[in-house]
């Protein structure tokens, strides 16, 4: 046999042998996600890489590239396929989906694995000399003087909320004589130490630096505690969550537990993402809620199962659904 019909020969019975085995995997599928969080060096940004080296230490199969972001912005995002999966905030994820302020389209792409990673407590603080002590009569008073964050953050957004549901607004509260400030946290705490504000407004976790600093500060304040009907409200609504900041959080400035409202995070994903692959990583911060998760971020150290499968605002991954009725949490269908 001459050396060109021995090589065809070859290759042919290569070929032959290839087409009649199997085909044989011999790594998986990698899977490629961006995670969008908050900004670099802040709590959802450590959040997110720290669960994103868990997921890929338990799934090697599953890559995640962190990336910076924003609570407003990230359901967006996430709708566009810009990023598979990210952080965002229960209530406002809520909105995204129903197309309700501050979003302007429904968001139909988005999906959830649930919420209770991170819960923040909203915090209403008032100045001890004359005045109402209720929430309702303090923001509905002629010549009231409040402080919150920066226009369109969460936290303002929701005392926004209120102010509508109680027939006010930043614009009527400016109308009677009052002052409706925006500015950081530090810019609050010095109005108010100032005098320029007497309420403060903002959505922070227990404690919060701001209310610790206050509190040791020459005025002082109260917690103010969030009526039922306001509180049933935002839950209503908007999908916020309720909780009680206990009383010893600022013992110089409560009396006792108060009920406030709350925001928690909620983990959204693209509906793209195959259910397997959702599943897996649901699976993952199941094993290993508790300790493991703490020593990721302190704030998610209570997270369990049947806490996520509460949330509404959302509707879950089928990936992630499977993963919490494994663990004997049942979602809502």
């Amino acid at each position: 046999m001459s050396p060109i019909i021995r090589r065809r020969a070859l290759v042919a019975g290569v070929a032959g042998t290839a087409l009649a085995a199997p085909f044989i995997r011999t790594a998986s599928a990698q899977t490629t996600l961006e995670w969008v969080a908050g900004s670099l060096g802040g709590g959802w940004y450590t959040m997110a890489a720290g669960l994103s080296s868990l997921i890929r230490e338990e799934n090697a199969d599953i890559q995640i590239r962190v990336v910076p972001g924003g609570g407003l912005a990230n359901p967006t995002r996430i709708n566009n396929n810009q990023s598979q999966i990210g952080w965002g905030i229960d209530a406002f994820a809520a909105s995204a989906v129903t197309g309700a302020e501050p979003y302007r389209a429904k968001h139909e792409r988005i999906r959830c694995l649930g919420t209770g990673y991170s819960p923040t407590e909203h915090h209403f603080l008032r100045h001890t000399g004359a005045g109402p002590s209720d929430m309702r009569a303090i923001l509905t008073q002629r010549g009231l003087k409040i402080g919150a964050p920066q226009r369109s953050s969460t936290d303002e957004m929701t005392l926004q909320r209120i102010l509508k549901f109680l027939g006010s607004s930043p614009d009527k509260i400016r109308e009677e004589g009052g002052r409706y400030l925006n500015g950081s946290y530090a810019d609050l705490g010095t109005a108010y130490n100032d005098g320029q504000v007497d309420y403060i407004y903002v959505a922070l976790a227990k404690p919060a630096a701001l209310m610790q600093e206050i509190a040791r500060g020459r005025r002082g304040g109260q917690m103010v505690a969030f009526p039922r009907d306001i509180m049933d409200h935002l839950t209503q609504e908007y999908a916020y969550a309720q909780g009680t900041l206990p009383g010893s959080t600022y013992p110089t400035m409560m009396s006792g537990d108060i009920p406030v409202t709350m925001m928690d995070s909620v983990i959204l994903v693209h509906d793209s993402i195959p259910a397997e692959v959702v599943q897996k990583i649901t699976a993952t911060l199941i094993r290993n809620k508790g300790q493991r998760l703490a020593n990721i971020h302190a704030s998610m150290g209570g997270w369990t199962p049947e806490q996520a499968v509460g949330y509404r605002g959302v509707p879950f991954h089928p990936g992630a659904a499977a993963a919490f009725r494994a663990a004997g949490a049942n979602p809502p269908a």
